[in-house]
């Protein structure tokens, strides 16, 4: 199974992880900030960089926008103020695309609404990604599925019933699917990040790509999500993890980012095949390491050995002991001395 992104990232079983740095709104509604974190992003090893679209009106009631939001990380006196506060608008937008493309990174954002798919449609990101909270909003989902561009579910806060439903909807207008395993809290609590679902979703969704979109402190957590089968990671991305904003400390910052990336694809590697086997690199150690059979006395031309003429001692370059039992009772071919590796060659068979 594999899906393509872009023309130059395939995602599914035997391609690259595809890592996305969720910059979300840790730019601050500033685009200077934006544009410093798709570079950090980028020179981290992101494939991705990701934002979040939305028509502040159109996702809130008149109270929704009007209610309250006086805390430390609030960039306005009402939770409608403090979302326009962080909100970019379409030229931005159109310039942090062509930036991002100058940086040899996809650019991509989470539209919270029907405008928002069809302004990120028009402006040309290559997939969707639909956020957690819009998992339930069946008909913003079957609006971005009949675009036919690959559609990334983030899963958080919802059950397997509502995945279930969630990929059943978009399936029928949109095969292009990726779910993502996610806890929405910040940061997630380890013993509620039920990696074991990520086999759960392999299992449930052959058909769908399967990722790991994290809110959690630390690296490790991704980088045991790729061991576990998981194709595409999302980490939130910052430049300090101490800035205001209700994400940052959820996110990683750009050192963290790399050494993320970098243990994902030392993971990668690490996974190689299933066929066990010795490795070219191993021989020589095994030489020196390694055990053979190896005569305990003199033995002279024509002998038939007995387990008190043989005991075992590196280094591994004669006949293994895995063939001790079967040498009792063969005759040598040759005189052995005392204290050397005895070959295959030196005896009768």
């Amino acid at each position: 199974m594999a899906t393509i992104i872009s023309d130059d990232f395939t995602v599914g079983d035997n391609k690259p992880t595809f890592i996305i740095a969720e910059i979300g709104i840790n730019h601050q509604g500033d685009v200077s900030i934006a544009k410093e974190l798709i570079s950090k992003a980028a020179d981290s090893g992101a494939n991705a960089v990701k934002f979040q679209k939305r028509s502040i009106s159109r996702i809130l009631t008149k109270e929704g926008l009007e209610m309250p939001y006086d805390n430390p990380n609030s960039f306005g006196k009402t939770y409608g103020q403090h979302k326009k506060a962080l909100e970019l608008s379409e030229d931005d937008y159109k310039e942090l695309f062509e930036f991002s493309n100058s940086k040899n990174v996809l650019f991509c954002a989470s539209g919270w609404d029907e405008e928002s798919i069809d302004f990120l449609d028009d402006l040309g990101v290559s997939f969707f990604k639909m956020a957690s909270a819009d998992l339930t909003n069946f008909p913003l989902l079957e609006h971005t599925a009949k675009k036919n561009k690959p559609m990334i579910l983030s899963t958080g806060m919802a059950d397997m019933n509502i995945v279930e439903k969630a990929y059943k909807l978009v399936v029928k207008h949109n095969k292009k699917i990726s779910i993502l395993q996610c806890t929405s809290t910040y940061p997630a609590n380890f013993k509620e990040i039920n990696l074991n679902v990520i086999k759960t979703y392999k299992q449930n969704f052959p058909d769908a790509i399967i990722g790991y979109s994290g809110h959690e402190l630390g690296i490790a957590i991704p980088t045991v999500s790729v061991a576990l089968g998981a194709k595409i990671i999302e980490r939130h991305f910052t430049l300090d993890r101490t800035m205001k904003g209700g994400d940052h400390a959820a996110s990683l910052e750009p050192l963290g980012f790399k050494k993320m990336v970098r243990d994902i694809r030392h993971v990668e590697e690490a996974l190689g095949s299933y066929d066990k086997k010795m490795q070219e690199s191993e021989k020589p150690i095994f030489k020196k390491l390694g055990k053979s059979i190896v005569s305990l006395i003199e033995i002279p031309n024509g002998t038939v050995i007995t387990k008190k003429m043989i005991t075992t001692k590196g280094p591994g370059n004669g006949l293994s002991p895995m063939k001790f039992n079967e040498l009792i009772g063969k005759k040598t071919k040759i005189h052995i001395n005392q204290d050397v590796v005895i070959k295959e060659s030196d005896i009768e068979w």
